[in-house]
């Protein structure tokens, strides 16, 4: 974990000025990314932690087991998450519990800020399980999480570096005859190897001859096309790029093409993209021109932010109307598809946005073959 308690510090004091502004006594949050993006603690997945957070900053951690020995909470107790190894079912309430000595007197019966989305019945049992007049703090979570500090920018790029063994391993590797399976074994060895760490994710296609999937026990076959859509979760945070391999040697003309088409959206992306730009019209203005090389064959977003969620704000996608903001880093990955590029290529970079435009975090080539 990279650890900068000012960060943290920051980010406690970012949200306390939100409460002001809501005017509640305190955010109680559960999920596990909010719990590491306040306090540096990353509960494992089967294990619960909670933080309370008060509008002057204070911060409280509730951890399970013991308490840990890197966080930036004001003040943390421990509950026991396990009887004798066994998993209670119970942690939420048994955590609560724990944090009740440092809270003030009928906090939770007061107005306080939850995440609604994760329905924390055990956190509002003290005014009956009812909503009443708490607010959902996610909106501004999100809206938080879009800038990242840092620490954070360092988790990502490790994420990204295990991407980018995983792609040298796969040029190494990939031939005909090899199953989908067989490269996805191989592929997770590198970016496990490269993490130094067993992962959580490492990404989503796998597949030859398809636009996407998990990999299957299907041998990969000459002068088809390989996706390789890849994103590590490492310590918390998410990579996401994609690679479409050639098969067996060069592509054809058609499948060159269309890579050509391909990549001059992820230029033009590059050219457009700063603070105040957008995110909708970028997504439509590309798919205008990679409806001009072939219609109707792109048919997913241009792209998504990442961090502690592998999709996070800003949607490069019409269905959201936002703007792309100093600090986001995003994906653009345009793709192609049709049966006679067997069955199609999307490339995919990770890029911070500055202050003037973009800077790219993503280094592999982006070639179908490289010989």
């Amino acid at each position: 974990m990279m650890f900068n308690i000012e960060n943290f510090r920051n980010r406690q004091q970012r949200l306390a000025q939100v409460l002001q502004r809501l005017e509640v006594g305190g955010a109680v949050l559960i999920r596990p990314e909010h719990v590491q993006y306040f306090t540096g603690f990353r509960p494992v997945p089967v294990l619960q932690g909670v933080v309370v957070i008060f509008p002057d900053g204070k911060t409280l951690l509730s951890a399970p087991n013991h308490i840990p020995d890197i966080h930036a909470a004001h003040e943390c107790v421990s509950y026991e998450a396990q009887w004798n190894c066994t998993l209670r079912q119970d942690q939420l309430t048994a955590a609560m519990k724990a944090l009740e000595p440092l809270l003030p007197s009928n906090f939770l019966r007061n107005r306080i800020a939850i995440e609604f989305s994760a329905n924390p019945a055990a956190v509002l049992q003290a005014n009956h399980g009812a909503m009443g007049n708490n607010i959902d703090l996610e909106p501004e979570l999100w809206r938080m999480r879009r800038c990242k500090d840092s620490d954070e920018l360092a988790l990502i790029e490790q994420a990204i570096a295990c991407t980018e063994a995983m792609y040298a391993r796969a040029r190494s590797l990939v031939k005909p005859g090899l199953t989908e399976l067989e490269i996805y074994n191989e592929l997770h060895a590198a970016a496990v190897m490269t993490a130094q760490e067993p992962l959580l994710a490492v990404g989503n296609d796998f597949q030859c001859n398809s636009a996407g999937g998990t990999p299957r026990p299907r041998p990969v076959q000459q002068g088809e096309l390989l996706i390789l859509d890849l994103g590590v979760s490492y310590q918390g945070y998410y990579s996401d790029n994609c690679r479409t391999l050639s098969v067996g040697g060069p592509p054809s003309q058609e499948q060159q093409q269309a890579w050509e088409a391909v990549h001059r959206v992820l230029e033009f992306v590059e050219a457009e993209v700063r603070p105040g730009v957008s995110a909708k019209n970028l997504f439509q203005q590309a798919r205008k021109q990679l409806d001009a090389h072939r219609p109707g064959s792109f048919f997913h977003h241009l792209g998504h932010g990442i961090g502690l969620s592998p999709h996070e704000m800003p949607h490069v996608n019409d269905c959201w109307d936002e703007y792309f903001e100093e600090g986001d880093v995003f994906t653009a990955e345009p793709g192609l598809y049709a049966p006679e590029l067997k069955a199609g290529l999307r490339l995919e970079q990770d890029y911070l946005v500055t202050a003037s435009g973009v800077k790219c975090l993503t280094s592999h080539p982006l070639d179908l073959y490289l010989g």
